[in-house]
């Protein structure tokens, strides 16, 4: 699976790069027909806790994926972005 990393207004953090490109990847293993995947960071104004914004997009034959989450820290709304991928997987699986 390919995946794109995108920062609106900043730069990505080897480690962080790291840690995405692990989670994400995960997700192959649940759906084989996923080819991309496009994680958009943002940061969300004003300057409150949960203020780390993360959108995922899988792409795939026949298949259009996505999730949204906010959170403290991008780490915890890519983790969070991913569970619910995850979920959305699996129905799709079981159809």
């Amino acid at each position: 699976m390919n995946i794109a990393i995108q920062a609106i207004k900043f730069s990505v953090a080897d480690k962080l790069t790291a840690y995405i490109e692990k989670k994400v990847g995960k997700l192959d293993k649940f759906y084989n027909a996923i080819t991309d995947a496009e994680v958009v960071l943002k940061v969300v104004k004003p300057e409150t806790a949960e203020n780390k914004e993360v959108q995922i997009t899988l792409l795939g034959s026949n298949v259009k994926l996505f999730a949204s989450k906010q959170a403290d820290s991008f780490e915890q709304a890519v983790s969070e972005c991913v569970i619910a991928l995850e979920k959305q997987i699996k129905k799709l699986a079981n159809k």
